[in-house]
């Protein structure tokens, strides 16, 4: 076969495989075996590529996430050869080999990877361009392949690897399958600029992946929606990866909320995520959405790749501004091949009509809108519907399909066997059953014609289904009604977290008490898991033996010690001490979540209102009705102000540390780098703050720190110590935090039991996450621990009344506590009811319409007051 000389240039290979060994010593390869560098690789492959011969042959090689594939793969590319990647053994695979009969076969038998000659020369007229072969239809059978160019293959890695910015010290985590094009051209762009692979063929779902991605410093990964999915599972947003630089997300539509969330995260977290557009046959990418464009453009695909253009072809049925679109660039394929004659062709297309239909925004941005063809993207995965009609119908299965980002529809006729269709379409597709949607009718709709009526398909699998009747609810929908419950909240789902729903450490307590009693035992750092994550409620009679939090024992057992040792019914003090770690525990636990710093401080700001609104409440009304306290003591500065009369001043001076301490924190954190900071370093940020707290403990600056300093900046190492408690991550953390408790409380009060006791809360906290109990006992513990702030507001005005009766004295003074916080609990709602109707009905911020009286000029429009809604969240 004869072609144009411009189509015969001389056979050559992709040069950023054959100049491999140009990087020298760099690292390539990182697996769990060890590190691979460039000079060994391009060792690897040249000796492979040797192997395959001077004659250009199709070669097809299972494309594994192994250092044997990788160098099959690269020495095809070395050698000129072009490379057909499959994805394994499976009926695709099989049904490729029959079709295109390749020449030589790398890949596994028998467990051992081989190299196969199948014959000596080749069966094939193989164009002298063509360096590539992949897949264009999913794991379908298709025989379609895409045909891509040498040109191509560097074109589109050099494209990537600018505007990814990758570096020579980046090492990305191979994520994706090396036989995906996505995949691949992640291992193309970054062996371009001779940066490292961090090769596994791990899931993101698998904690042996992040303890590689940890050990190998890897830079980026990449995913597909699926893998943001699995991503919210392993409770990603909490990881501590400080290597991290960027984040990509291509392979189908990823939901522009899910964008906006992961993109804040990376902003927080310091980490960029790029959301690109691509398809198999512009190589792998022709567009991306800049990282700042993210959280305000996330429906948008982006601008085009450097080299790349796109048109919009217009179309009759379309409105103006709508057209498909057409990418035109040095990424796009040769063109198609639907059997090996067509290996001898040369470049059949010059732009790349994608069928999708876009429109191009004002801010020159495009956005995709729809498409033209039925082909559909699944998880990541390309499928076409009729493909799957014919499969299903030579199983003598009526069926039509349709496809959507993350989840392949097929609707049935007749008496069929829905599960079984789930099972036959998954298995075939490699999808997992999940996105595999059966819908069975009693007919198909179809048009007038004959032929299936897609759109009214379409609507009607829009409809909701009725659940079937009589049936148990299912587990998440109980769960979903405890945490509604609970968190007074009506818009939980069963992927909402306690921490997402706005959980915080006194709802916490009825929260865990309430889910023991019917999970039977809570997972580990159950308020930041998915509800639907959780344990199924298990049935049957509720055990006698039971866990509780350690968290909540410590709260309930600490405040049964301070007003028993104030009255005195024993002398076992401590416990305020002890409180003020567990509330430096709870700080880190709810208020440091993964939100924005914004939304940190805000968190703040309601918890300082939880505290303080009831503790001014409850000293104003002592200030009427006694001649307890004074006006240093309704503002929390008797500390700071005094009088230090030897009276009451010292009655508050645990919120009043509480409170100075949140405020401290919250002026920390407002500072961007300190945010990020404490991102970057959970751990070492509190340690290191205990550290400076230690000074005044140790009264380094020559002070009488008892009585010179604020008790706020001399008790600030515990709280700080708590913090560190919360944060700790594994053995050799939580040892540093036991050792640091043992080492630094002994001596500061002079009185070893009471010290002892604080050792020992910090060694619970830090070890046990729960301590066995009894259902009774936890229904009392919750009671208390919820209540224990209203109980140590109150109990002064209860137990010098009754000092000759210390048993009665208790159990008045905790029972006011209880009822204080029933009180505060019932009337909070009613506020923030009146609160809403108040700015429904005018239209302004109370507060700023005050503010605006006060200034004499007019109140501006109504402002959502984020965070408001549960800010008397107080006593639940």
């Amino acid at each position: 076969m004869t072609h144009p000389p411009d189509l015969l240039p001389a056979v050559r290979g992709v040069p950023f495989a054959r100049d491999l060994a140009d990087h020298g010593d760099r690292p390539a390869v990182v697996t769990a075996d060890g590190v691979l560098s460039y000079a060994e690789l391009a060792g690897r492959v040249a000796e492979t590529a040797r192997r395959l011969g001077p004659r250009r042959r199709l070669v097809l090689v299972t494309g594994a996430n192994t250092v044997d594939a990788l160098v099959g793969y690269l020495a095809g590319l070395h050698g000129g050869h072009p490379v057909l990647l499959v994805p394994g053994d499976g009926p695709a695979t099989r049904a490729l080999t029959e079709a295109y009969d390749p020449d030589v076969v790398i890949g596994p038998v028998g467990g051992v990877w081989t190299l196969h000659e199948r014959r000596a020369g080749s069966a094939h007229e193989l164009h002298p361009d063509l360096a590539l072969l992949l897949s264009t239809s999913g794991s379908t059978g298709s025989p379609k392949l895409v045909r891509l160019s040498h040109t191509n293959l560097q074109a589109n890695a050099e494209s990537i690897a600018e505007y990814l910015g990758v570096r020579e010290t980046d090492r990305a985590a191979t994520s994706l399958p090396l036989h995906y094009c996505y995949g691949l051209s992640v291992v193309n762009s970054h062996l371009a600029r001779g940066a490292a692979l961090v090769l596994t063929d791990r899931s993101v779902a698998d904690d042996c992946f992040w303890e590689l991605f940890r050990q190998a410093r890897a830079t980026s990964f990449a995913g597909v929606p699926y893998t943001f999915d699995l991503l919210d599972r392993v409770g990603f947003a909490a990881m501590n990866l400080p290597h991290l630089r960027y984040v990509t997300a291509a392979g189908g539509r990823l939901a522009p909320e899910k964008v906006v969330r992961f993109a804040e995260l990376g902003r927080r977290s310091g980490w960029d995520l790029f959301v690109m557009y691509g398809q198999t046959e512009a190589t792998a990418r022709m567009a991306y959405l800049p990282p700042d464009l993210a959280a305000s453009r996330p429906e948008a695909i982006g601008v085009p790749v450097p080299g790349g253009e796109f048109r919009l072809a217009p179309l009759p049925e379309q409105p103006d501004g709508v057209g498909e679109l057409v990418y035109a660039g040095p990424n796009v394929m040769l063109g198609y091949a639907e059997r090996p004659a067509d290996l001898a062709s040369g470049r059949t297309v010059t732009e790349l009509h994608t069928g999708d239909l876009a429109r191009r925004g004002p801010d020159g941005l495009y956005e995709l809108v729809g498409r033209r063809s039925r082909f559909a993207k699944i998880l990541g995965l390309r499928v076409d519907p009729q493909r799957v009609e014919a499969l299903l119908a030579a199983h003598d299965v009526d069926a039509a399909c349709l496809g959507a980002d993350d989840e392949l529809l097929v609707a049935v006729a007749g008496e069929v066997d829905p599960a079984r269709v789930r099972r036959l379409v998954a298995g075939e597709l490699a999808l997992p059953p999940r996105a595999v949607r059966v819908l069975a009718l009693p007919r198909l709709p179809r048009l007038a014609t004959g032929k299936v009526d897609y759109p009214a398909l379409r609507e009607m699998a829009a409809e909701p289904v009725a659940p079937p009747a009589p049936s148990a609810p299912a587990p998440d929908d109980d769960l979903c009604r405890l945490f509604a419950e609970v968190l007074d909240r009506t818009d939980v789902t069963p992927e909402h977290s306690f921490v997402d729903l706005g959980g915080d450490s006194l709802s916490y307590v009825e929260m865990s008490v309430r889910l023991e009693r019917v999970l039977g035992q809570l997972p580990p750092n159950w308020h930041t898991l998915p509800i639907g994550a959780l344990p199924a409620p298990r049935g049957g009679r509720p055990r006698r033996r039971r866990t509780l939090e350690t968290s909540v024992a410590l709260r309930a057992v600490a405040i049964v010690l301070v007003v028993g040792s104030h009255i005195p019914m024993f002398t076992l003090t401590g416990g305020a001490h002890l409180l003020l770690g567990v509330a430096g525990f709870n700080f880190a636990r709810f208020l440091l979540t993964d939100a924005g710093r914004t939304d940190r401080l805000r968190q703040v700001r309601s918890a300082l209102a939880r505290i303080v609104l009831p503790t001014t409440a409850w000293i104003a009304a002592m200030l009427v009705l006694t001649d307890q306290y004074r006006w240093s003591n309704l503002l929390l500065l008797n500390s700071l102000v005094g009088p230090d009369d030897g009276r009451t001043e010292w009655h508050f001076w645990f919120i009043e540390a509480l409170v100075y301490i949140l405020v401290a924190a919250a002026a920390l954190l407002a500072v961007p780098g300190m945010d990020r900071l404490e991102r970057r370093h959970p751990f070492g940020l509190p340690l290191t703050l205990a550290g400076l707290g230690l000074l005044s403990r140790y009264d380094v600056f020559g002070l009488d720190a008892r009585y010179d300093l604020p008790t706020a900046i001399v008790a600030f190492w515990l709280f700080a110590l708590g913090w560190a408690a919360a944060r700790a991550d594994g053995v050799r953390q939580r040892l540093l935090v036991t050792a640091a408790a043992a080492a630094t409380v002994p001596g500061f009060f002079g009185q070893p039991q009471r010290e002892a006791l604080i050792v020992a809360g910090f060694a619970l906290l830090v070890w046990l996450p729960t301590v066995p109990s009894l259902g009774p006992l936890n229904r009392v513990a919750g009671v208390l621990a919820g209540s224990s702030l209203y109980i140590y507001l109150t109990h002064w005005q209860v137990y010098p009344h009754l000092r000759d009766e210390p048993l009665l004295a208790l159990v008045a003074s905790l029972a006011l506590g209880v009822g204080y916080a029933a009180l505060v609990g019932r009337v909070g709602p009613l506020l923030i009811r009146w609160w809403k109707r108040f700015r429904g009905r005018h239209g302004v911020d109370p507060a700023a319409h005050l503010r605006a009286e006060v200034d004499g000029r007019e109140a501006g429009p109504l402002r959502p007051a984020r965070g408001l809604d549960r800010s008397w969240r107080l006593g639940r």
